[in-house]
């Protein structure tokens, strides 16, 4: 049976007395109630009907946010490639909150440059307690202004250039070779697989847990990336051909449960994430249990996705040149130097490798062989 897609709609939920949660849809455009369950008859002949109604909210943030949402810009990424469902998803839940907050202001105060304390106290309420969220809220707002200061609804963008509250710096969070022993130490098969995997390839948690082994020839894994639709062919290391071909297929997926069950299902996949972190916690990377850190701790220990840095860091570590890093991460050679930014930490070891190359060049042999000598006796006047 086909599954139904129906656009320009979005829900709010009320918890009940009794402590069990309702959800409320409407049809964004007129602001219709759709009575029923999502689906249903009733629901389904009351959107209808409000299809035909005249659009409400013409001038205002709202109408701005609906027009945003039906476009190409909403639905696609910059490189033109649809972008994935999961995002889509959750652009609608902040801009069903913006909206709330937001909708009925009109469009002609956006032009007042007064209008921008009440987006900063927005942000800074918000960014209280959740300044990431206050930080993707504001940004997917400032995309819908952007886009209709593109299409000639409004001459000036109230959030361009807004100050972030969330700063994360994760370019020195890298998983050390005692940190991976440390990991590796009890772990359960399938986490250690999927550790050699992603230090093997430098590949995202969301690419990973997908991998096919029909994109697996023996040779080279070949996947589309997810997140940019890029192309990337990844050859096999000698350690990672060894444990691929040690390995029982159990399905199609390359990485899978115990039970031989894949990590991801149609709306879920953090599973292996989960698991990460029950082994961190036994292994002693936590100093209480992870449910109990705040977000500021967590974003200090070492997460999976901190794994694409590591992989980055030991192929520079190897001598890679940054093409080369690239041509596995997937990156293009435009982004090299923010990739090197956001994660290639400083390490001893490259520093070393500098040294070495720096003490064996040709070009720098005379800087090699200075010394110090002897001070002559008209030198030695001139200093008294």
């Amino acid at each position: 049976m086909a599954k139904l897609t129906i656009r320009g709609v979005f829900s709010t939920y009320k918890t009940l007395a009794d402590g069990s949660r309702k959800t409320y849809w409407y049809h964004r455009a007129t602001g219709k109630r759709l009575p029923g369950n999502k689906g249903s008859a009733e629901w389904i002949a009351a959107y209808v009907e409000a299809e035909k109604l005249p659009i409400r909210n013409t001038g205002t943030v709202a109408g701005l946010i609906r027009n945003y949402v039906m476009g190409r810009k909403f639905t696609h990424t910059k490189r033109g490639a649809p972008k994935a469902e999961s995002t889509l998803k959750e652009y609608r839940r902040m801009l069903t909150a913006i909206e709330t907050r937001f909708g009925t202001l009109p469009i002609k105060a956006l032009e007042s440059p007064r209008v921008n304390a009440i987006f900063i106290d927005y942000h800074e309420e918000i960014a209280f307690d959740r300044p990431r969220e206050a930080d993707n809220r504001m940004t997917v707002l400032c995309a819908v202004f952007n886009e209709a200061k593109r299409r000639g609804e409004i001459t000036r963008n109230p959030l361009d250039g807004f100050e972030r509250a969330y700063i994360s710096n994760r370019a020195e969070l890298i998983w050390t070779e005692a940190d991976i022993t440390r990991f590796m130490i009890d772990a359960p098969l399938e986490l250690q697989q999927a550790m050699i995997l992603a230090i093997h390839t430098g590949q995202r948690y969301g690419d990973l847990i997908r991998l096919r082994w029909s994109d697996y020839d023996n040779d080279v894994i070949r996947l589309v990336q997810s997140k940019t639709k890029a192309k990337v062919p990844v050859p096999v290391s000698a350690a990672l051909k060894r444990m691929l071909s040690s390995m029982p297929r159990q399905g199609p997926f390359i990485l899978t449960r115990a039970d031989g069950r894949p990590w991801h299902t149609e709306r879920n996949d953090k599973e292996l994430g989960k698991s990460w972190r029950r082994h961190m916690a036994s292994a002693g990377f936590y100093p209480k249990p992870f449910e109990e850190l705040s977000k500021e701790e967590k974003q200090q220990f070492l997460h999976f996705n901190d794994l694409r840095g590591t992989a980055v860091t030991l192929l520079t570590e190897a001598g890679c040149t940054i093409q080369q890093v690239c041509s596995i991460t997937g990156h293009t050679l435009d982004s090299a130097t923010r990739i090197l930014r956001h994660y290639l930490a400083s390490t001893e070891a490259i520093a070393r490798s500098a040294i070495l190359r720096f003490e064996n060049a040709p070009e720098t042999s005379f800087a090699n062989q200075l010394q110090t000598g002897p001070q002559s006796n008209d030198r030695k006047r001139q200093e008294r």
